[in-house]
C-alpha cells in the first residue's frame, strides 16, 4: 500500500514538474521576438486566464506532456501570457483575441503565421503545431494564394478553414465578401456558395445576407429550408447576443430595429426573447410587462417553456392583479400544451399571489399528483399545500 502511495505521489509530482517546466520557461514577449530572429524559430504564444477551465485543462493535460514539451522547445520560442496582466492585455488587444485559450504562431516581425483556439487532445495539438511549421499551411501563404485567384472556391475554403481554427466568426467575413464579390447573382444560388454564405457571412446588413432574405426559396432548394432558417437565426443571434451579454442597452435598441426589419416570425421571436433577457438583467419590469403583454401570444404562444418562464418572472416581479391574471392565462396554455409538475406548481403560486386559495389548492394538488406518479420529490408542492391549508 505504501508503495502505491509513493508511486501516485511520484506521478503527481512529475506531472506538476512537467507542466511547470514549460510554463516556468516564460520570457518577455520582446525577448521572444529577439530570440526568434537570432535562432530562426517562430514564436509560440499561449494567451490564457487563470479562471479559464479550457486553459487549465490544456496546461494540465496537454502542455504537461513530455512529447509536447519536447516538440515545442525544439521548434519554437515559447511564451505564455495571462490576458489580465500587462503583456497579455496588450497581445489580447493586438490580435483581437475573443476566445481562450488562444495559441499564436508568429514570426520575429509579429506576422501571424498560424492560430488556434480552445481545447485539444494531445495528438491533435501535436499535429497542429507541426502543421504550423509548414509554410504552405501558414496564413500569409494561404491568403496570398486566395487573393491571387479570389473567385476560386477551393482556395477560399482552404484559407477560411485555416482562419476558423483560431479566429472569431466575424473575422471570417473579409475573405468571404472578397470571394462573393466575384460571383454574379445567378451564381450565388448554388450549394457551394450557400456553404460560403453559411460559413462566412456575419453582417446582417450585407448585400449577400439581404440577397438570402429575398431568395429564401431558391436557397432552400439548393440547401434546405432548415439550413436557411438556422443561418437567419444565427445572424440575429450574432448581432444581439453580445450586446445583451454586455448590457449595452444603447446599441442593443439600435441593432434590434435592424433585426426587426427582417419581418419574419422566427426572427421576431428571437428579438422578443432578447428583449425579455435584457429587461430581466437590467430589472426594467415595466418594459418587461409591456413587451410580454404585446407579444407573448403572437410570438411564443406554442412554446410552453417560454410561457412558463414568463409566468415565473411575473410571479417574482410583477404585482398588479390584472397582469398576474394574464400570466395565469399564459401558464394555463403552457399546461394545455404540456402538463407538467413545474407548470402546475407555478400556476398554484400565481393564484396564491392574487389570493385565489381555491384555485391555488387545485393546482398545488395537481403538482403533487404528478410528482407522486413520476416518483419525484414533492417537497415544494407539499410546502405550498401546507401553507394554503393554514389559511
Amino acid at each position: 500500500m505504501r508503495f502505491f502511495s509513493l508511486l501516485f505521489l511520484f506521478i503527481s509530482l512529475h506531472t506538476v514538474y512537467s507542466q511547470n517546466q514549460l510554463l516556468s520557461n516564460d520570457i518577455p514577449y520582446k525577448t521572444a521576438l529577439d530570440n526568434s530572429k537570432t535562432q530562426g524559430k517562430p514564436v509560440f504564444v499561449m494567451l490564457y486566464a487563470d479562471w479559464c477551465p479550457h486553459c487549465n485543462m490544456m496546461k494540465s493535460e496537454v502542455l504537461s506532456d513530455p512529447a509536447v514539451i519536447d516538440f515545442l522547445f525544439k521548434n519554437y520560442i515559447c511564451t505564455f501570457k495571462n490576458i489580465e496582466k500587462e503583456e497579455g492585455i496588450s497581445l489580447k488587444n493586438k490580435f483581437n483575441t475573443k476566445s481562450l485559450p488562444t495559441f499564436l504562431i508568429l514570426d520575429d516581425k509579429e506576422t501571424l503565421l498560424y492560430i488556434l483556439k480552445g481545447e485539444f487532445k494531445k495528438a491533435e495539438f501535436l499535429n497542429e503545431i507541426k502543421y504550423a511549421l509548414n509554410p504552405k499551411l501558414q496564413l500569409p501563404v494561404l491568403e496570398k494564394d486566395f487573393l491571387a485567384d479570389p473567385s476560386n472556391s477551393d482556395k477560399y475554403f482552404t484559407y477560411l478553414n485555416a482562419l476558423k481554427k483560431g479566429k472569431d466568426r466575424t473575422e471570417l467575413s473579409v475573405p468571404t465578401h472578397i470571394y462573393l464579390a466575384t460571383q454574379s447573382d445567378s451564381q450565388l444560388i448554388s450549394e457551394t456558395n450557400w456553404r460560403v454564405i453559411a460559413n462566412g457571412v456575419t453582417d446582417i446588413k450585407s448585400k449577400e445576407f439581404q440577397f438570402v432574405l429575398n431568395h429564401q426559396k431558391e436557397f432552400a432548394a439548393v440547401a434546405s429550408q432548415s439550413r436557411v432558417d438556422r443561418k437567419i437565426e444565427s445572424i440575429v443571434n450574432e448581432l444581439l447576443r453580445p450586446l445583451v451579454d454586455n448590457l449595452d442597452t444603447l446599441n442593443y435598441y439600435k441593432q434590434r430595429e435592424i433585426a426587426k426589419s427582417i419581418r419574419l416570425q422566427k426572427t421576431d421571436s428571437l428579438v422578443f426573447k432578447y428583449d425579455l433577457t435584457l429587461a430581466e438583467r437590467t430589472e426594467k419590469w415595466d418594459f418587461y410587462k409591456k413587451t410580454t403583454l404585446e407579444n407573448t401570444e403572437k410570438l411564443v404562444w406554442n412554446d410552453p417553456s417560454s410561457l412558463k418562464d414568463i409566468g415565473q418572472t411575473y410571479f417574482k416581479h410583477i404585482k398588479d392583479t390584472e397582469s398576474l391574471k394574464k400570466a395565469i392565462f399564459w401558464v394555463n396554455h403552457s399546461l394545455e400544451l404540456n402538463d407538467s409538475y413545474d407548470g402546475n406548481l407555478l400556476q398554484a403560486k400565481l393564484y396564491n399571489k392574487i389570493k385565489d386559495k381555491k384555485k391555488a389548492l387545485e393546482y398545488a394538488k395537481n403538482a403533487k399528483a404528478i410528482a407522486n406518479e413520476m416518483g419525484w420529490n414533492s417537497k415544494e408542492a407539499d410546502t405550498l399545500l401546507a401553507e394554503l391549508n393554514r389559511k
